[in-house]
């Protein structure tokens, strides 16, 4: 039978159910993801709500963050706000959003901006974050927003292009079980005039913005990452839907690059031909050695040095993998396909003999869709 037409593994059937059962039961999740304050996140928002409630689904606001912007506080004339609850912290008076109300009120969707928001001390959660979980979890649909530096994986590279450690942050774990994740775009040169125009910040605040933060270089810089952040999401998004339909066909739709590390010589220079390739292609890379029974019998020497190799390609940014098998092909092409690899590296066979099938003539066999490159 066909590697394609094979029968799904009942395990991950039924793992699939209670995932979807789950999944069922709970709110979704929308994260409208930007690269920095100002770029129209909270606006496009609030444009989705208007439309939800020309549809007849009459949204909630839950909490909403204008900063001032005239144009944004415009679009919540007509929608349903929930009023603030009010907290008082050291003789000051503090605006935080009701989560008790909002569940008492328990809308099919709710608007809570600002996900990484620290909520007042004495709140039930910490973290707005954590009120948005327990929304999702009464299954109430959720539309919030947060940028790139407020990631917790991303808060020390943040850090160290703008020169500024955000202390708020979400975990990457909200992030990636959202639902859907929509990029609110704005070049750095279109983000600076509208700074420049004061619909951003106030004058005096737009000001110290523009000598600290909204640098032109922080901007690029934060909007790369924001981007190559998105394509992570919906690379995520293309496996975990391969993995409900049981697709094990490789779809072509990135430059996923999967380098062999080999017993032999030239491994090391495959690696580092690998990372620079990644490099070129703008893409995520893997390495993985197939270790066969007849390989497990080298000596203690050679398998040395294929964990060196292997570590060599770590730091050189790739995910790692020591897998085993009789078949060095078929163990390398499941590990494409797992991962929607369309592209697999592979040091030149030496052989001489040639009623030996190549491992490379065996890959082109078992995944005639796969990109091969033989490195010399």
């Amino acid at each position: 039978m066909p590697h394609d037409q094979q029968r799904p593994d009942p395990d991950a059937l039924l793992a699939q159910m209670r995932e979807d059962e789950r999944r069922a039961a709970r709110g979704r999740l929308c994260i409208y993801f930007g690269a920095s304050a100002g770029v129209g996140k909270t606006y496009a928002m609030l444009q989705e709500a208007r439309k939800l409630r020309t549809e007849g689904k009459a949204p909630l606001v839950g909490v909403i963050e204008t900063h001032g912007r005239v144009e944004t506080a415009r679009l919540l004339d007509g929608l349903d706000v929930l009023p603030r609850r009010r907290v008082d912290h050291r003789g000051r008076q503090l605006d935080e959003f009701d989560l008790d109300a909002a569940l008492e009120r328990a809308p099919g969707i709710i608007l809570v901006d600002e996900l990484a928001h620290s909520n007042a001390p004495g709140s039930r959660h910490p973290k707005r974050w954590q009120d948005v979980e327990e929304l999702l979890d009464a299954g109430i649909d959720v539309l919030t927003t947060v940028n790139v530096q407020h990631l917790e994986s991303l808060n020390d590279v943040v850090g160290g292009i703008a020169g500024i450690r955000v202390a708020e942050t979400v975990p990457d774990r909200v992030f990636d079980a959202a639902d859907e994740v929509i990029m609110v775009d704005l070049p750095a040169d279109a983000l600076l005039a509208r700074l420049k125009e004061g619909k951003v910040y106030q004058p005096q605040q737009a000001e110290r913005a523009a000598g600290n933060f909204f640098r032109k270089g922080n901007l690029i810089a934060l909007r790369e990452l924001a981007l190559r952040r998105t394509a992570d999401r919906v690379e995520g998004d293309v496996r975990a839907w391969r993995e409900q339909q049981s697709i094990d066909a490789i779809w072509k739709t990135g430059a996923g690059l999967l380098v062999c590390v080999g017993p032999g010589g030239l491994a090391e220079h495959v690696v580092r031909s690998g990372a620079r390739m990644a490099s070129q292609l703008g893409t995520g890379w893997h390495a993985v050695y197939v270790e066969t029974p007849r390989l497990a019998r080298l000596p203690d020497a050679a398998r040395q040095r294929i964990m060196d190799t292997l570590a060599l390609a770590g730091d050189l940014g790739a995910t790692t993998a020591m897998l085993s098998g009789d078949d060095v092909a078929a163990q390398t092409v499941d590990y494409a396909r797992d991962h929607n690899l369309s592209r697999i590296a592979l040091g030149r066979s030496g052989s001489r003999r040639p009623w030996r099938r190549s491992t490379a003539r065996r890959l082109a066999r078992q995944a005639p869709g796969v990109d091969l490159i033989e490195i010399g």
